[in-house]
This record gives structure tokens, C-alpha cells and sequence, in this order.
């Protein structure tokens, strides 16, 4: 059980000035956090982790090396282009 002793060790190990009104509130709501936690050492043991809710997988092609297209294709509809290659605008 966290006491205003403890919230107040706490703060002073974290280097945290809390105020009195803080240490009064703290530890209710840290012991209602350690309440939460009590709570979830009940659930059962033998249920499998979930790491994913739909189990979905990832769905990979092989790395071929194909045809790629020509310089002049991929230059075909470049607004602008210079000594072979896009050109855009001068950033100052």
C-alpha cells in the first residue's frame, strides 16, 4: 500500500517538488493503479498471447530484377528536363 510517506520518498527520488495538496491525492490514485494490476494477475495463465486480432500476414512477392523503362520514357512527361534528367526549380 502507497502511503503520503512513500509519494513523498517517490517525489524525492525523482527530483519532483510536490506540493502537500499532491501528496494527499497521489496516493489514492496510485493505489488504485496497483488495484488495476491485481485485477489482471487474475485473468488465466493458458490463454495464448494475441499479437494480432485478425492474424493477418504479410503478403511478399520475390525480389526479380525485370524491365525497367527508358530514360526517355520516364522523361516523356517531365514539365522540364535538362541534359537528361528532371529539372526543378532553384531553391535558395
Amino acid at each position: 500500500m502507497i502511503t503520503k510517506k512513500t509519494v513523498d520518498h517517490l517525489g524525492w527520488l525523482a527530483r519532483i517538488k510536490l506540493t502537500e495538496e499532491e501528496k494527499e491525492k497521489f496516493p489514492d490514485q496510485l493505489n488504485s493503479i496497483l488495484d488495476y494490476f491485481e485485477k489482471l494477475d487474475e485473468v488465466e495463465a493458458d490463454v495464448s498471447p494475441t499479437h494480432h486480432v485478425l492474424g493477418l500476414t504479410n503478403v511478399f512477392r520475390d525480389d526479380v530484377a525485370g524491365q525497367s523503362i527508358s530514360q526517355e520514357d520516364a522523361l516523356g512527361n517531365a514539365p522540364r528536363k535538362e541534359r537528361g534528367y528532371f529539372k526543378g526549380p532553384r531553391i535558395i
